[in-house]
């Protein structure tokens, strides 16, 4: 493909979707500062329609967000003398930093940093489809609500005028199915995905500011 052709493509879409997308660019965190660059990144794979780039990304983020939520809560939001940053956060890094998404969010569940209908939302519907559908490329559960058995014709190109033939297939079982589905799903998902893990980022912000405020 032409260079001429990728410039037109991403011209079209950042003039279609940049004013649906562009107030993701305006916004301040100050704990989690670190996402400002990844929050940039996944929202020009929104304009740019990347969808299951923006789904892999913000699964990424999600699981970036809760370790960081935890380590946090150990040390603190408050500043730290620099000779001493190595020691203050070793331990929780090393207790927090390789944990998988369903103990994160049992343990930030735990001590208040996200709230019970957030914790269900995460680990019955994120954890599932998103993030295993995604990073994990399992497609069974996102495929699952799909019958056994669909039914479709196969006809000719070079006998344009032949009878149809009645053919049954799995679609949860063919990969070319998979791929269309999931591409189906991706298109449908990654804005409201976004969104939700965007909007969370600064709730669970606001609470650990809340919470360090009352306490020290």
């Amino acid at each position: 493909m032409k260079k001429n052709k990728f410039e037109q493509n991403f011209i079209a879409k950042l003039n279609k979707n940049f004013p649906k997308f562009s107030k993701y660019f305006e916004f301040k965190l100050d704990v989690f500062c670190e996402f400002n660059t990844l929050i940039y990144e996944i929202n020009k794979c929104l304009i740019l329609e990347l969808d299951r780039a923006t789904i892999t990304l913000t699964n990424h983020m999600l699981e970036r967000l809760l370790k960081l939520t935890l380590i946090y809560n150990e040390v603190g939001i408050g500043p730290i003398e620099i000779d001493k940053w190595s020691e203050t956060f070793e331990k929780p890094n090393t207790n927090f930093g390789t944990i998988d998404l369903g103990n994160s969010i049992e343990r930030c569940k735990k001590i208040g940093l996200i709230t019970d209908s957030e914790k269900k939302h995460l680990f019955d519907t994120i954890r599932v489809l998103l993030r295993n559908g995604f990073s994990h490329a399992d497609s069974s559960n996102i495929l699952a609500s799909l019958p056994d058995e669909t039914i479709m014709y196969q006809g000719s190109f070079i006998h344009p005028n032949a009878e149809l033939k009645e053919v049954i297939i799995n679609q949860k079982t063919m990969p070319t199915f998979q791929a269309i589905q999931m591409e189906e799903f991706a298109k449908n998902s990654s804005h409201p995905y976004f969104d939700f893990v965007f909007d969370l980022i600064f709730k669970i912000e606001r609470r650990l500011k809340d919470k360090f405020q009352t306490t020290e």
